[in-house]
């Protein structure tokens, strides 16, 4: 089915995913409607007292990756080899783990537009092979969504390859490019959804020219949205014209913003090596929480940046701040 996306969407949001809660809130959708028989039921419950809902907006978590100057991952560091500062203030890091074993929930994000019909055999073999790397069955999700003039829900969160699969080889390129509209549906009807937050590992696989030209939200709305689903987005070019473009440009900054990457391959043989970058990184991320000091619940974005204190030979990428909830 076609989604279509109203600005006016982005004033119900209210809690940030970089929060952890004591009782966290469920997303609002639609009401289910009632069964045969429940009515009476649910007029008994409407006039009880509603149950207190306390929210403990004391944690921030930030999911990173180390590397060296080469790419290499540097897994052995410790809590005692980093520093968070928060609007250039350090914070006391009250939790520090690695982690490697997250289950996953990923939307994979395929270009169907007129703009990449020549590539977009390059795209399906590119999400094929992207899911044939990384999925493992009973433990990790993925979505596809592709998007022309609007964006569409191909196949839901699941573990089934061969759905998957089915769902990539049935896509046909057609019509305009909705672009912004397609990460803000991925990132606020699905995967915002699975609690709590830290569980998951949440991200975004963009295979697309970056072009937009069709999208009701704009290209900030769209990545506030990421943010605010603690989402990191890795986009793969089909620009194969090796000139730097306007989309390209795009896809970088989307990617460096979430603390993910952007690649440029320029055949379907160069693929490999990006997909197995991103299944290794997915795998090979360090997790910090910390207390927020001061604390605002103002519903702002806050800017965050994870150094490490002794080693000028890492890269660092992590997501660059996070929105508060307004209490």
């Amino acid at each position: 089915m076609k989604l279509s996306f109203v600005g006016a969407l982005l004033a119900a949001l209210c809690l940030a995913p970089a929060f952890s809660a004591q009782q966290q809130a469920a997303p609002e959708q639609k009401a289910a409607p009632a069964p045969a028989g429940a009515a009476a039921t649910q007029g008994a419950s409407d006039s009880e007292t509603p149950t207190p809902f306390v929210l403990d907006v004391t944690r921030v978590n930030i999911l990173f990756t180390v590397t060296d100057k080469k790419g290499r991952f540097i897994t052995d560091l410790g809590k005692d080899d980093f520093e968070v500062i928060e609007n250039k203030k350090p914070q006391v890091i009250q939790q520090f783990t690695a982690e490697s074993d997250l289950p996953l929930r990923l939307a994979v994000l395929v270009d169907t537009s007129n703009s990449i019909r020549e590539q977009f055999r390059f795209e399906q073999q590119a999400a094929n092979r992207f899911i044939q790397s990384v999925l493992r069955p009973r433990e990790d999700k993925v979505m596809l969504v592709s998007f022309d003039s609007a964006a569409e829900l191909v196949t839901d969160l699941t573990d089934d390859q061969a759905k998957l699969e089915k769902g990539i080889n049935g896509m046909r390129p057609g019509g305009g490019t909705a672009f912004y509209d397609a990460i803000y549906f991925a990132c606020k009807e699905k995967l915002l959804m699975d609690q709590p937050r830290d569980k998951f590992r949440r991200a975004m696989i963009v295979i697309s020219d970056g072009q937009d030209t069709e999208s009701r939200v704009s290209r900030d709305q769209a990545l506030e949205m990421a943010q605010k689903a603690d989402v990191v987005i890795y986009a793969i070019s089909t620009n194969i014209t090796r000139d730097d473009t306007d989309g390209d440009k795009v896809l970088r900054y989307l990617a460096e913003e979430t603390g993910g990457q952007a690649f440029f391959p320029f055949k379907i043989e160069d693929l490999d090596q990006s997909f197995e970058n991103i299944a290794n990184e997915l795998r090979h991320q360090y997790n910090i929480f910390y207390r927020p000091e001061p604390l605002k619940a103002d519903g702002l974005y806050h800017q965050v940046t994870v150094k490490a204190k002794k080693r000028k030979d890492v890269v660092i990428r992590a997501r660059r701040g996070y929105y508060a909830p307004k209490l």
